[in-house]
């Protein structure tokens, strides 16, 4: 066998954008279509926003706004500008920004002189121009590729900065911004920045009292068992109550602006400390468990020169909090030591409340100790013989794996339709969870049915939730059955399990359907695989004279080799949305207690 020859040809440099589309990935996680809120898509409008925000902290601007009209993304701030002779340079140049001067950005999210850069490369086309001093600089790109750069002119608009750009389609495949995403990560802004208005295709968002309006927007007042405890310090600000109906612990955790949706040093202390001084306070070694059960709560601090674990920042790896303060550990611990402690002497109502809740969670975990042991060795049992899951290489655990947003577990009914699937998935990210018929209506029921029921046991198992969301280790959970009745009975049930004992998961974004085609419509060329009626008029009109049409009735009828096209590159999934004036209770006894026509 002939040996490849390895000269000076072989070795090349990349320049900036090429390396960044070449490996897109490493920038801005994964890519995504929109359906899911960590899709690269809304990184890119994040990164932009991010530079807006320093500006408000910085005590310029007030108001950002934002415009997405089908491709197109606008986000215009009224910050000071960048200075014009460096317009090009910041989104063109690798570890070019303000940032590094730590006197005018100490306490910042974006220090790696990146963001708007990978957002110039991943656009087909972007456009900045900023405004200072009565006087106005333009860029225009394509690709990363400078295509105008026209002088600086005298202008009369407001100081500040705007860009403009449409997100390349040959990365990121059929995409569309959510609103309901967007929207979100708008509000997680404005109250972390209390003061700032963010106006979005004209909807206004804006917040007073920070972290309490988070928390009042995400849960109702009938299910919070106490009126929220919001406590402020210098870099850190955090809001507690507790839920009266969810089973779980619910954490938003936010590093210098930045939602750590993957937790990280800051979110462990602050579970810590909570268990910490609530013994302390009551003078009892209550478990963590019992503690932290149903707990709803968020936490911002703000460190200084923040080391993330990955491109995107969802989880924090600083140890320190720098500047010559203590650990982040520390400083958590001793806030909350002092400061929760004194709310609680000076409110022994709401102690009194947390101190029942957590004997009646101690009493609950006995009960259920016993059956706990059984379904956990039950579950360890069934997965040495590997009967429902068939797993992915990847685990969300092992943060150093790039593709870890990726992992995938497929839900499904049916020896077929799980072969399928597992025939034809990617092994490396994507996991099956095998149903056996139809699952349990668990409304109404308690925790105890999720171990006592087979499938509800093991399923938990698979995604392992039992204790805490931090251990999730699949980011997506797809429910894949078919487009029947007695699929979207199943997809209901399912659905339903979630709501009822793991609500979380669905408001954090992880839970999807699985949209495959009702029709494929072919002639000896091509072949188009249609997901509404709409869709196969249309590929019947292209695909002239009289195709051979196939109606799917079941997943189980679709070919292994077929399946690839819609759980790889080309996968459409519907995200499972909770409206936040939706009572998951009301929403649950309208839909599923019995007898429901």
């Amino acid at each position: 066998m002939a040996q490849a020859q390895y000269t000076e040809d072989n070795i090349r440099s990349l320049d900036w954008k090429e390396h960044i589309r070449m490996r897109p990935g490493m920038y801005i996680g994964k890519l995504g279509d929109g359906s899911s809120p960590d899709d690269g898509i809304y990184i890119l409008l994040k990164e932009v926003i991010d530079n807006c925000i320093d500006e408000f902290v910085m005590g310029a601007g007030k108001t950002i706004e934002i415009r997405i009209k089908e491709k197109v993304v606008r986000v215009r701030d009224f910050g000071r500008g960048i200075p014009l002779g460096k317009v090009v340079d910041v989104v063109s140049k690798m570890n070019t920004g303000g940032k590094y001067d730590t006197r005018a950005f100490k306490k910042s999210v974006g220090l790696n002189g990146v963001g708007t850069k990978a957002v110039n490369a991943l656009s087909t086309s972007f456009v900045v121009e900023s405004v200072r001093d009565g006087k106005m600089k333009r860029a225009e790109f394509e690709l990363g590729e400078l295509t105008s750069d026209p002088k600086i002119e005298e202008t009369t608009k407001r100081k500040g900065t705007r860009v403009e750009f449409i997100p390349d389609e040959s990365i990121f495949k059929h995409y569309k911004y959510r609103n309901e995403y967007v929207a979100k990560m708008l509000k997680n802004y404005v109250y972390l920045n209390p003061g700032l208005t963010i106006d979005f295709n004209g909807e206004k968002f804006h917040s007073e009292n920070g972290l309490k309006d988070l928390l009042e927007d995400n849960m109702s007042q009938e299910d919070m068992l106490y009126p929220i405890i919001h406590l402020k310090g210098n870099d850190i600000e955090v809001a507690i109550t507790h839920s009266k109906t969810q089973y779980s612990e619910e954490y938003h955790s936010f590093v210098n602006g930045q939602n750590t949706t993957q937790g990280g040093t800051h979110q462990a202390a602050f579970r810590e400390s909570i268990v910490k001084t609530i013994r302390e306070f009551f003078g009892r070694n209550y478990d963590a468990s019992d503690i932290r059960k149903s707990i709803v709560s968020a936490i911002s601090i703000k460190v200084m020169e923040p080391v993330f674990e990955s491109q995107t920042k969802t989880k924090l790896g600083s140890t320190e909090m720098g500047g010559g303060m203590p650990s982040v550990r520390a400083y958590i611990n001793d806030f909350l030591k002092t400061q929760l402690d004194n709310y609680l002497h000076k409110n022994p109502e709401i102690a009194e409340k947390i101190q029942k809740k957590i004997v009646q969670a101690e009493k609950e975990r006995k009960e259920l100790s016993g059956i706990r042991k059984l379904a956990r060795e039950r579950a360890k049992k069934a997965s040495l013989h590997n009967k429902k899951l068939r797993d992915c290489r990847v685990h969300l655990g092992d943060t150093k794996n790039e593709r870890s947003l990726e992992t995938t577990l497929f839900i499904t009914e049916g020896d077929s339709a799980s072969g399928s699937i597992t025939k034809s998935r990617d092994v490396n990210t994507q996991a099956v969870f095998s149903l056996k018929g139809k699952p349990l209506n668990s409304y109404g029921l308690s925790k105890k049915i999720v171990y006592e029921n087979e499938e509800f046991n093991l399923l938990q198992a698979a995604l392992n939730i039992e204790d805490s969301m931090e251990d999730l280790r699949y980011n997506n959970i797809v429910i894949a059955t078919d487009a029947d009745v007695d699929g979207m009975h199943i997809r209901l049930l399912l659905i339903t399990f979630f709501l009822q004992f793991f609500p979380e998961l669905i408001k954090e974004g992880h839970l999807y359907i699985l949209q495959t085609p009702l029709f494929r419509v072919r002639n000896k060329k091509e072949t188009i695989y249609c997901y509404s009626e709409e869709e196969r008029v249309n590929a019947v009109e292209k695909l002239k004279p009289k195709p051979e049409i196939t109606r799917f009735k079941g997943l189980g009828e679709i070919s292994p080799d077929e399946f690839k096209h819609f759980i790889g590159e080309d996968i459409r999934l519907d995200p499972v949305m909770l409206d936040k004036a939706m009572i998951i209770e009301e929403l649950l006894k309208f839909y599923m207690v019995k007898n429901t026509p």
